[in-house]
């Protein structure tokens, strides 16, 4: 996508600190860390978001996640770890899929997932399962 900043780091029209890449993935260093160490995991092909992914390219991106926070364990020696994937601009993410590697050190001031959002049910999580499993196709 022309407008992309994702797809343009990818082409080399704007730089970026690579810290992986092969011929589908690319995980590079994130300009506005939340930590030391916070790499981003995205795939070549621009893609929106999570569900328009190609199924061939789940295996490679999740193996890249798998491998950086091995990597990142291993040379910066965290205490845990946040990593998630921001969805549609309410998020404030970018549209192009991208995978957060969030080190995470004792005392760092971060928190859970559970401290995103708070929008808390008004239907009891029974009905919701429901709603969810009968859009199974």
């Amino acid at each position: 996508m022309e407008n992309c900043i994702f797809c343009k780091i990818i082409k080399g029209k704007i730089p970026a600190i690579k810290v992986y890449e092969d011929s589908l993935i690319l995980a590079f260093m994130d300009i506005q860390p939340c930590a030391p160490g916070h790499v981003l995991v995205i795939p070549k092909k621009h893609t929106k978001n999570f569900l328009e992914l190609d199924d061939d390219l789940i295996k490679p991106l999740f193996k890249t996640v798998k491998k950086m926070t091995k990597q990142i364990k291993d040379a910066l020696n965290p205490d845990d770890f946040n990593i998630g994937i921001n969805f549609g601009k309410l998020t404030g993410g970018i549209e192009h899929l991208h995978i957060h590697i969030i080190p995470r050190f004792k005392g760092d001031g971060g928190g859970s997932m559970h401290t995103i959002v708070k929008n808390l049910p008004k239907e009891d999580l029974a009905s919701i399962a429901e709603k969810i499993k009968s859009q199974e196709n």
